[in-house]
Parts: structure tokens; sequence; C-alpha cells
């Protein structure tokens, strides 16, 4: 297999200053339709950790990577820089309720919440479309998000089910098919 060189190696020149306001980059990032899904993990000291995010995405099949990122101001940040394993759930049209929760700052986010401990112990939410048990295996600092790799070990999903999706700041639930 060939070496991919990192960027900071290649001695390229640095990017122009950006030519837009950070609303406008928000609102055409928000043209992008996404998945929605919970990330949950547990704190060395067994509290429940869960936050609504829709930067996930797929890396690799072999061996299976996903990723996804947070900012580096998150609550939630220490506990999964830390811990060796969290949970991806991808929500269903009828989950859009609990991504508003999880998204929710200061609140018992597992409040109410239909959930079973799988591998781990990890939370996993009942009903979600599908779910990746993952060995947190990279963490790389990129602007002001931590981008997480995360190397699946388990994974599942329901056949048929129709996707919560997120677009334009606004969630869909009609069926894709």
């Amino acid at each position: 297999m060939n070496h991919i060189p990192r960027t900071k190696d290649l001695h390229l020149p640095t990017a122009d200053a950006p030519a837009f306001s950070t609303t406008e980059f928000r609102q055409a990032l928000g043209q992008f339709a996404t998945g929605i899904t919970v990330v949950t993990a547990r704190s060395d000291g067994g509290a429940l950790v869960g936050l609504t995010v829709n930067s996930f995405n797929a890396v690799s099949l072999d061996p299976p990577l996903v990723l996804w990122s947070l900012g580096l101001r998150s609550a939630s940040m220490d506990v999964l820089r830390s811990c060796t394993h969290y949970a991806i759930n991808v929500l269903g049209a009828e989950h859009q309720a609990l991504a508003k929760q999880f998204a929710t700052k200061d609140i018992d986010r597992f409040a109410g919440v239909d959930w079973y401990s799988g591998t781990y112990d990890l939370p996993l939410i009942k009903g979600a479309v599908a779910s990746f048990t993952c060995y947190n295996r990279s963490r790389y600092a990129e602007g002001d998000h931590v981008i997480f790799v995360g190397e699946v070990e388990r994974c599942s999903h329901r056949e048929g089910a129709a996707p919560l999706v997120y677009h334009a700041s606004q969630f869909f639930t009609g069926g894709l098919r």
C-alpha cells in the first residue's frame, strides 16, 4: 500500500482567508442533508453521556471505520476523548424529540429515554435505525472541533426504517423510498 503523506508534510501554501462570514458558512453547510445520530458513552465513574451529532460518516470498510466530530468546548469532550468505546445510534423518523433532547444543555438527556445496556455497558437507544459500537481508535484536533475515528466492533440495523434527516436547520421525517 502506498504511503499518503500528511498535509503538513507536503509544505503546501496555506489557504486564503475566508471570503464569507461564519453565518454564511453555517447556512451553506446546512444545504447538505444529513442523518441524525446520538453518540453515547459512559464516564469512568459510570455516568451516562449522550449528545446529538450530525457529522457521522463512513471512512473504511476494511477495517470498518466511521467518523464524527465534536466541538472543543463540548461538556462531553473529556469523557469522549478518554473513553475506550462509544456507541453511535442512528435516529429514525420517530426520534425527532430525542434529537432535540440530546442537543439540549444542562438537562438529564437520558430522562424518559428507552435504552438498554449494550456491549461495554454502553447505552443503546431502543428502536434506533442502526447502532454502532466503536473502539475509540483515534482523535484529531482540527479547527474548533475534534474528529473522532471509531473502529466498529458491532453493528445492527432495522430493515426498512425511515431515517430522521436534517437539512437547512429543519428535521424531515418522510420516507425516502
